[in-house]
């Protein structure tokens, strides 16, 4: 019988008949080589059965030319098999519901968290000496910077401000060894960030970018590390206004040969 005809016998349009034989699942006994017609036997409509019901059982399709030649025995014990997956991905999907709500506001204390210190180290900090601001402009980074976590805090997505130096084991994270990074500017052997940072590459829209700095041992300690970071990534943002960039800023005064050290990198495309 011709496609149109099998295809009103089995239910279907000739269209899935079409992707069936495209995918190997159902091929037509035979193909007119002259008109490309396709030919089907009334016995192949068991076999369309099958297929479409173990498509929408949601097997792939490599687990149903698996299980074409299998008989209804093993198709039901694969039925079977899908439904205890099914319900081990559905108790899953419970547990996160439940989870959700707790989840989202323990990150919502965090960022507060995370704002309240930022706020607090960048009051308490003098930027005037290592990046040349004064206190007017200062204080209008601070203004953005919690302009930020508060969108954050809200939901809303943003320019990237991070200073976090270290990874979720606690390590600090040197970009100069990820393999997705690439460094694009540096400077070595300066005084104070105000004698180069004006000087840096225009930043790319849509990239993410790493400012790495190794300093020498107590040029920025303890929360003063934290303070430092923030000044820098709020003068690159203000170097580079109206660009949707991420950014992030390593901070170390472990600097071994009594000199600072600067990188800038971009995540590779």
């Amino acid at each position: 019988m011709t496609i149109k005809e099998f295809a009103h016998l089995c239910g279907c349009n000739p269209q899935t008949l079409r992707y069936y034989d495209h995918e190997n699942l159902l091929k037509p006994v035979k193909v007119d080589e002259w008109s490309g017609y396709r030919y089907y036997d009334k016995n192949q409509a068991l076999v369309y059965v099958k297929i479409k019901n173990l498509q929408k059982a949601g097997f792939s399709i490599n687990e149903i030319k698996g299980l074409l030649e299998a008989d209804n025995q093993v198709i039901f014990d694969a039925f079977s098999a899908k439904i205890a997956e099914q319900e081990e991905k559905l108790a899953e999907i419970r547990k996160i519901q439940l989870s959700y709500q707790s989840e989202m506001s323990d990150m919502s204390k965090r960022l507060e968290m995370m704002r309240a210190f930022i706020m607090k180290t960048m009051q308490d900090y003098d930027p005037s000496e290592e990046f040349g601001l004064n206190q007017e402009s200062y204080e209008e980074m601070i203004s953005q910077a919690d302009e930020y976590f508060s969108a954050s805090l809200d939901g809303m997505e943003d320019r990237g401000f991070e200073y976090d130096d270290e990874d979720e084991e606690g390590e600090f994270v040197d970009f100069l060894d990820n393999p997705d990074y690439e460094v694009i500017d540096e400077k070595h052997n300066w005084n104070y960030v105000k004698e180069f940072f004006g000087e840096l590459s225009s930043l790319e829209n849509n990239c993410e970018y790493a400012l790495l700095f190794r300093m020498v041992p107590g040029k920025a300690a303890g929360a003063a590390g934290a303070a430092f970071a923030s000044t820098a990534l709020g003068m690159l943002l203000q170097l580079n206004p109206d660009k949707h960039i991420t950014l992030s800023c390593n901070v170390r005064d472990n600097s071994t040969d009594g000199k600072n050290h600067f990188w800038l990198l971009r995540k590779k495309k």
